[in-house]
């Protein structure tokens, strides 16, 4: 732990009072950043200003260090004061709106903006490391605050108000903390284990605390004249991701006609970091979030949809730059819906799903039975029905055994089939039972009906060609033929009658 807050220290002490570390940050705003800890920069952009993690603050132990000054060297720095200074000189003389629509390389105003805004990210970074100088020597006195008091710039305006009282109840924290966390930070002063300061420890915290205030002023100052020109510079971008995204994205990016210029896929990698800690799960880490990752509509989202929200958020960013180039809609407007359309879009995919409709079973036998009607149902109904011969198969004669029928090795009951007749099948068959035939195949079956009714069908094989020993083969009328038989048999035999008289004496002996 001492060798990280020694890491960050050396960072810290890099910044000498006439901002020659800074110059030199600038100096390479040509450059893409690269190596570990440097986020995405596109050629001609400027090199974002580096935020300390919160939790490496944390770790680091500051109570043996007596002066802040030492640990926080922001405050009166050449690059702090130049900025300033060139801050208030457009606050008193605002640009005319010809200068303000001149691309980003020509406007003289647009390079200070990019530079106040990575200020406002150091001064960020200094007041976390006042925080935690101020907690780690007023831990003595009230150790339990910290704990109770989570955000920087309460905590320290309660230790102003605290102070090193030796009955901290007595204190007015009135308008300073909500009304809640005052009832627990004044129950647990009770009986707190804390010790009074002394007026060097108490002195060392007190300018701490100024220090803060002044910080927290200039950070205030910076934030106003940065949202003042972006809204002027990039009103329709400003109003998706906010007035300081907005001047970390054309920073990075060149400028606004390089913003709208790129393809809306890789908006969202602007100023992403590429290193990953070591002894860390990746699972754990946001890889690929950058600038617009910081934006409050991504932070607002549920955890589960930030990176699918990032990815909409840029490609509505490229159309607002596209907007803000064109010099129209300069009132926001455009910007404004399509906030409200990603507003509209997180609500969609953070709803929860449709609540299942647990539908009551219906009352049995209630209202008419869907069956298919009609009558191709009734005849295909009638056909596949149960038969007069299956029935009678069904039924029993009181008293009496039924007849039984069997084919290898297995008998079957006949039931009432052939009771009182002795017949099987007599007069049990249905027509609407019979089997269907064709159209087709009615008309051929009439037919031979009919053919064989009148006697005129003949065989297969029969032919007209006649072989006679005289003329060979020939060729008759077999219907004539058989008309001139018919003729004589009715001349000849149609009155007469056969009597068939037996031989006598005609006696087989064996």
């Amino acid at each position: 732990m001492s060798g990280l807050a020694d890491e960050l220290l050396a960072d810290l002490d890099g910044l000498t009072d006439d901002g020659s570390a800074y110059e030199e940050a600038e100096e390479e705003e040509d450059v893409a950043a690269e190596g570990p800890g440097g986020g995405l920069v596109l050629e001609g952009g400027v090199k974002p200003a580096e935020e300390l993690d919160a939790e490496d603050v944390q770790q680091m132990d500051l109570g043996a260090i007596e002066d802040v000054s030492s640990i926080a060297k922001l405050e009166g720095s050449k690059k702090m004061s130049d900025i300033l200074k060139e801050v208030g000189k457009y606050q008193a003389k605002p640009s005319s709106a010809y200068t303000m629509s001149l691309p980003a390389h020509l406007n003289p105003e647009y390079t200070l903006i990019v530079q106040a805004n990575n200020l406002s990210v150091d001064i960020d970074n200094e007041i976390l490391v006042v925080h935690k100088f101020i907690r780690d020597h007023y831990a003595p006195k009230f150790p339990e605050l910290e704990q109770l008091i989570q955000d920087p710039t309460q905590y320290i305006r309660a230790v102003r108000i605290l102070a090193n009282n030796e009955d901290p109840t007595k204190v007015d924290l009135t308008g300073v903390l909500p009304a809640a966390v005052i009832m627990s930070v004044l129950i647990t002063a009770t009986t707190s284990s804390g010790q009074p300061l002394s007026d060097m420890q108490w002195e060392a915290v007190e300018r701490a605390c100024d220090l803060a205030d002044r910080l927290e002023e200039t950070r205030k100052t910076i934030f106003m004249y940065v949202s003042s020109r972006m809204n002027v510079l990039a009103p329709n971008l400003s109003a998706i991701v906010g007035t300081t995204t907005a001047a970390k994205l054309l920073g990075v990016a060149g400028g606004l006609g390089s913003l709208a210029k790129m393809p809306s896929c890789n908006v969202h990698l602007l100023g992403a970091e590429r290193k990953i800690a070591l002894g860390f799960s990746t699972a754990t880490q946001r890889r690929h979030t950058g600038f617009v990752f910081q934006c409050d509509l991504v932070q607002q989202t549920p955890p589960e949809y930030q990176l699918k929200v990032q990815r909409t958020v840029g490609a509505k960013c490229v159309l607002a730059a596209r907007m803000d180039l064109e010099r129209t809609r300069r009132d926001g407007s455009y910007g404004q819906d399509l906030r409200d359309k990603i507003e509209k879009h997180i609500d969609r995919l953070a709803a929860p799903p449709p609540a299942k409709i647990t539908k009551a079973l219906p009352i049995p036998n209630d209202g008419p039975k869907k069956r298919r009607g009609g009558k191709r149902a009734r005849k295909a109904k009638e056909a596949y029905a149960q038969t007069e011969l299956r029935k009678l198969q069904n039924r029993m004669a009181f008293g009496e055994a039924e007849e039984e029928v069997g084919a290898f090795g297995q008998t079957k009951g006949l039931g009432m089939i052939g009771v009182g007749t002795g017949k099987v099948r007599a007069g049990l068959g249905e027509a609407k039972s019979r089997a269907k035939l064709s159209k087709v195949n009615k008309l051929r079956t009439a037919a031979l009906t009919r053919a064989a009714q009148s006697g005129s069908a003949t065989s297969g094989t029969a032919t007209s060609l006649t072989v006679t020993p005289v003329q060979g083969f020939e060729l008759t009328n077999r219907a004539a033929a058989a008309q001139r038989v018919k003729e004589a048999n009715e001349r000849w035999f149609a009155a007469g009658s056969f009597s068939f008289v037996g031989q006598k004496g005609n006696v087989n002996r064996g």
